[in-house]
């Protein structure tokens, strides 16, 4: 893999500039323990030729399990205003030029679906990485788009009985993702972290249990964070982000469900997924349902801040920053 490498006595991470500069590892050094989703096939390391997969099996032949962003679209693949966007949208398969400026790493590119120029800064502070992302509109019309991340969840941080919580106050699962292995009654609402069952009682999307899975949204938060802890306190993670540009997060489980190639049941993978909007369809559902999208005004700009903080937590997280250790705990690097 095509990656580039940055260090605290905290992390170690890895960025693939070439695939959408994908965030594809974090490992936790005091404990040598990795956060971050990995998937049972090989990944292609090298951009999509048209820099704009066709559909979701395409898209996942680029896809490690780790954390690429998604603009100008999020999900199913659509054509909006006679514009085509791949699936979850060019940034997350296309090569982005890097450089290194004070320590960060600084991605940067010009989009062929739509006149945009974005730059990422990742930046890493302890046990803390901050992404910083900027970009500008140079079309002449206005345009609706989709921006969002997709940091996903696996490996060790999995590896144990675990729970995740979060500031959202309200809960909707996509009515048009229903798969056997999800427990959720099609478009259910409610108070997180509870929704009706297709059985006919209730789900508490708390504590997964395999096979699962179940796209929800995750709205009203009190502040914009969500968490995963083993239940041991080996290893945790904290995602913060700008609730003005992302007032929603999307909440996606595969654990060890999906039975189609090239998942075959043996995937477990925890999705938390800030947006600018509550579908993960794409685009076009998006635009059809009326669900709220960011629009860019000719010259317009727009920038947003995301931080995941990985820790060895002590408790369970139910206050967002407040349930952080303190640095000088969580940095005494693990002796080689």
């Amino acid at each position: 893999m095509s990656s580039l490498t940055l260090e605290s006595p905290s992390l170690r991470v890895a960025v693939n500039p070439q695939v959408g500069g994908t965030i594809t590892a974090v490992c936790h050094r005091p404990t040598g323990l990795s956060v971050l989703g990995t998937v049972p096939w090989e990944s292609i390391d090298a951009p999509l030729p048209s820099l704009a997969a066709q559909d979701e099996r395409e898209w996942l032949t680029r896809y490690t399990g780790g954390w690429p962003v998604l603009f100008p679209n999020g999900g199913d693949a659509c054509t909006v205003d006679g514009t085509f966007h791949g699936f979850h949208g060019e940034a997350s398969v296309a090569p982005w030029e890097t450089e290194m400026a004070d320590g960060s790493l600084v991605l940067t590119r010009r989009f062929t679906s739509l006149p945009v120029n974005m730059r990422r800064t990742i930046s890493l502070d302890g046990h803390t990485i901050e992404i910083r992302e900027e970009l500008t509109y140079t079309g002449s019309k206005p345009v609706d788009v989709m921006w969002g991340h997709h940091p996903t969840f696996g490996s060790d941080l999995l590896a144990a009985p675990f729970e995740i919580t979060c500031g959202a106050r309200r809960v909707v699962a996509e009515a048009q993702f229903d798969p056997t292995a999800s427990p959720i009654a099609p478009g259910a609402t409610g108070a997180w972290p509870t929704l009706s069952a297709k059985a006919g009682s209730s789900v508490n999307l708390t504590h997964p249990q395999s096979p699962w899975a179940s796209v929800t949204y995750l709205s009203g938060f009190d502040a914009p964070w969500a968490a995963i802890r083993r239940l041991d306190d080996a290893i945790a993670v904290l995602l913060t982000w700008d609730g003005t540009q992302f007032p929603c997060a999307w909440l996606w489980y595969e654990l060890a469900a999906t039975q189609d190639a090239p998942w075959n049941g043996r995937t477990h993978l925890v999705g938390i997924e800030p947006s600018t909007t509550p579908c993960a369809l794409g685009l076009g559902e998006a635009t059809a349902r009326g669900a709220p999208l960011l629009r860019l005004k000719p010259g317009a700009s727009a920038s947003a801040t995301i931080s995941l903080h990985v820790f060895k937590s002590t408790g369970p997280i139910l206050n967002g920053l407040r349930d952080l250790p303190s640095r000088t705990t969580d940095e005494r690097v693990k002796p080689p």
